[in-house]
C-alpha cells in the first residue's frame, strides 16, 4: 500500500512537471516553426544565432529557482518557517541582480553580441532584433522560473504545470497572430515568447491570492550564505541548461565552416527538437525533486533511493520510445521545418537526427543523476558532471571529431560525451552508496 502511495505522489509530481518542462521548451519551437514558415532558411539561422542565449537565461532562472527550492523543501520540512522566507526573498534578489545582467546588454551591445554569435549581412539584422528583445525579457523569464520552482514545491504542482502551458499555449497563438496576419515578422516571434513568461507569473497569482503559500517576501538584508547555497545547489541545472546554449555556439561556428549558413538551419531543426527532449528529461527530475528532498530532510534514506530508481527506469523508458520515434520518422519531422523544400538542408538535418539523439538515454541519466545529486545537498558530484557535460568535454571533442569526420562527428558529440559523463556518474553513484553502507554500520 505504502509502494503504491509512492509511485502515486511520484506520478503526479513528475508527469504535472513534464508538462509544463515541454510547454516552456514549446516558447522556442514556436518560434522555430512559425519562423521558418514565414522567413524561410534566413530566418531560421537567425533565429538558431540567438537561441543559445534563451539557454543561459533559462539556465540562469533554473539555477536560482531549483537551488532556492531545494533548499526551501529540507528547511519547510524541517518547519524552519522563518528560513523559508529568508531563502525566498534572498532568491528574489539573486533574480533581480541577474535580470540586470542580461537586460543592460540587451539595451547596448545585441548588435555586437549577434556579430559575435556568427551573424553575417544576410541574417544580421534579423539576429540582432530576436536577440535585443530577448535580452530585454529575461527579467521575466527568470522570474517565471523562480516562481514556478517555490509553487510546485509549496505542494502546487497543478499550478505551477498550467502556469506554464498556459504560457506556453499563448506563445503558439500569439506566434501565428505576430508573424502572420500582423506581419511582424521575427519581431513577432520575439514579442509572443517574450510574453509567455508575463502569462505564466499571472496564473499563478491564486496561489498567493488564496493564501496557500509558505513562502513570503520579508524585510532580509541579502544574505551571502543564502545566495552561496542557492547558486551552489542550482549549479547543475545552470549547467544542464547552458550546455545547450554553449553547444549550440560551438556547433553554429563550425558548422558554417562546414556546411554555411543551409547547415546551420538544418542544426536549428536538430536542436529545437532537442530541446523539447530535454525538457521531458528536465521534467521528471524537477517533478521528483520536492520529493526526493522532503525524504531526505525528513531521514528517510530508503525513499530517497525509490524516488530515483522511478525516475530513471521512467527515463530509460522515455529514451527508447522517443528514439523510435525520431528514427523512423526523420524525415517528415525535418520537412516540417523545411517550408523552401531545401534538399541539402533536408539531407544534413534527418542524418543528424539520426546520429545526435543517439545521446538521448544518456542525457536522461544524467540530468536525473545530478538532479538527485542536488536534492540531496551532494553538490560537489553534481557539478562535476554538469561541467564535464557542459563544458569541459563537449567543447575539445566538436572539434576533434569535427575535424576528423566532418558533420558526422558534430553530430556524434553529444552521444559520446554523454556516455563517458553517464559512465563516471554510475562510479560516483555507486560510491555514494558505498558510503552510507559504511556509515550504517559505523
Amino acid at each position: 500500500m505504502e509502494q503504491r502511495s509512492y509511485m502515486r505522489d511520484f506520478s503526479h509530481y513528475t508527469f504535472l512537471s513534464v508538462l509544463g518542462t515541454l510547454g516552456v521548451s514549446c516558447y522556442i519551437l514556436a518560434d522555430t516553426f512559425f519562423v521558418s514558415m514565414g522567413l524561410g532558411a534566413d530566418g531560421l539561422t537567425a533565429l538558431n544565432l540567438a537561441v543559445p542565449v534563451y539557454n543561459f537565461i533559462h539556465g540562469t532562472g533554473l539555477m536560482l529557482g531549483m537551488g532556492g527550492a531545494t533548499k526551501f523543501s529540507v528547511c519547510k520540512s524541517q518547519g524552519r518557517s522563518v528560513e523559508v522566507n529568508r531563502i525566498y526573498t534572498n532568491t528574489i534578489y539573486l533574480a533581480l541582480l541577474f535580470s540586470a545582467a542580461f537586460f543592460l546588454p540587451g539595451l547596448f551591445l545585441s548588435e555586437h553580441l549577434s556579430v559575435l554569435l556568427g551573424a553575417d549581412a544576410a541574417v544580421l539584422d534579423m539576429t540582432d532584433t530576436y536577440l535585443k528583445w530577448l535580452l530585454l525579457f529575461a527579467p521575466a523569464f527568470i522570474l517565471n522560473d523562480v516562481l514556478l520552482c517555490f509553487v510546485r514545491n509549496d505542494g502546487s504542482p497543478q499550478l505551477s504545470m498550467v502556469a506554464m502551458l498556459i504560457g506556453s499555449f499563448s506563445n503558439i497563438i500569439l506566434d501565428y497572430v505576430f508573424i502572420f496576419p500582423l506581419g511582424m515578422g521575427i519581431f513577432g516571434a520575439i514579442f509572443a515568447t517574450g510574453l509567455s513568461p508575463v502569462i505564466s507569473i499571472i496564473m499563478m497569482l491564486p496561489h498567493w491570492i488564496k493564501k496557500k503559500n509558505s513562502f513570503h517576501l520579508i524585510k532580509a538584508r541579502p544574505s551571502a550564505g543564502i545566495a552561496k547555497q542557492d547558486l551552489s545547489l542550482g549549479f547543475p541545472s545552470l549547467i544542464t541548461q547552458s550546455s545547450s546554449g554553449i553547444v549550440m555556439i560551438v556547433f553554429n561556428m563550425i558548422i558554417l565552416g562546414l556546411e554555411g549558413n543551409t547547415g546551420v538551419a538544418a542544426y536549428g531543426v536538430v536542436a529545437n527538437i532537442s530541446l523539447v527532449i530535454v525538457a521531458i528529461y528536465t521534467g521528471i527530475a524537477q517533478g521528483v525533486q520536492p520529493l526526493i528532498s522532503t525524504f531526505y530532510g525528513g531521514g528517510n534514506k530508503k525513499q530517497t533511493q525509490t524516488m530515483l530508481k522511478y525516475a530513471l527506469i521512467t527515463t530509460l523508458s522515455v529514451s527508447f520510445i522517443v528514439y523510435l520515434i525520431i528514427f523512423v520518422f526523420a524525415q517528415p519531422i525535418t520537412a516540417v521545418f523545411n517550408s523552401e523544400n531545401n534538399i541539402r538542408l533536408q539531407q544534413i538535418a534527418v542524418t543528424g537526427l539520426k546520429l545526435y539523439f543517439t545521446a538521448i538515454p544518456f542525457i536522461g541519466y544524467n540530468t536525473v543523476l545530478a538532479t538527485f545529486f542536488t536534492s540531496i545537498e551532494k553538490a560537489l558530484p553534481a557539478h562535476i558532471l554538469s561541467i564535464l557535460r557542459g563544458l569541459a568535454l563537449i567543447i575539445p571533442m566538436a572539434f576533434l571529431l569535427s575535424a576528423l569526420w566532418g558533420m558526422t562527428g558534430v553530430w556524434l558529440t553529444c552521444p559520446i560525451v554523454e556516455l563517458f559523463t553517464a559512465l563516471l556518474g554510475f562510479i560516483m553513484y555507486n560510491h555514494y552508496n558505498r558510503s552510507n553502507i559504511t556509515e550504517k554500520k559505523g
